[in-house]
């Protein structure tokens, strides 16, 4: 009997550190940490993605470019925050939109342009002389999308308050004008967390 207690014991111990994975529907929401999670990406690119594509300094530069849209790279969406965001994400949800908006064309940058100059460099050796890449050929971009997320956490306890601010900014290049800023403040969390027991 006590083998069998014991045995049902370690059994009931063992089960118990088991992981469970639940699968999520699409749309569904869940806020399990009270950190930055996919809710919060989906709102705030919403709302900086339609005040891009519908703001008037944009419509205007673009209108000044003429029949030539304008490219855009994508530079670096800093994460000032006291928590890991990987802000990668913002800007690509981003880009994905305003292209697909028809509006703006986006020109590749980072490590995407880097691996399209070493392959058409590459080229230059390896490849047919009527089917290798020409050199300088590349598109310039007009405009640099960057940006930054920032938190503000007050503290009182357990409790706290997590505001976020996620800022978006359009540079012309040439010129170093501010074409388009663009701030969400709309994500702010309150987090009760159990009181330390000793």
């Amino acid at each position: 009997m006590k083998k069998i207690i014991i045995l049902l014991s370690v059994f009931l111990l063992l089960t118990s550190c088991w992981t469970t994975v639940n699968r999520v529907k699409p749309g569904t929401e869940a806020d399990l940490s009270g950190y930055w999670n996919a809710r919060d990406v989906r709102i705030v690119c919403e709302t900086l993605i339609n005040d891009c594509i519908t703001n008037a300094r944009v419509d205007q530069a673009i209108r000044a470019a003429g029949s030539k849209k304008p490219a855009v790279i994508v530079g670096r969406f800093r994460n000032e925050s006291d928590e890991h965001i990987d802000t990668t994400i913002i800007s690509s949800v981003m880009e994905n939109v305003i292209f697909n908006s028809g509006k703006l064309d986006f020109v590749a940058g980072g490590s995407t342009r880097d691996a399209v100059r070493a392959e058409r460099q590459d080229q230059q050796s390896n490849a047919s002389e009527n089917t290798a890449a020409a050199l300088g050929r590349e598109i310039g971009a007009d405009f640099i999308l960057t940006g930054f997320v920032k938190t503000i956490v007050d503290r009182d306890g357990n409790r706290s308050v997590r505001t976020y601010f996620v800022t978006a900014e359009l540079t012309n290049i040439e010129t170093n004008a501010r074409v388009w800023i663009g701030q969400n403040t709309d994500i702010t969390k309150e987090i009760i967390r159990p009181r330390n027991r000793l």
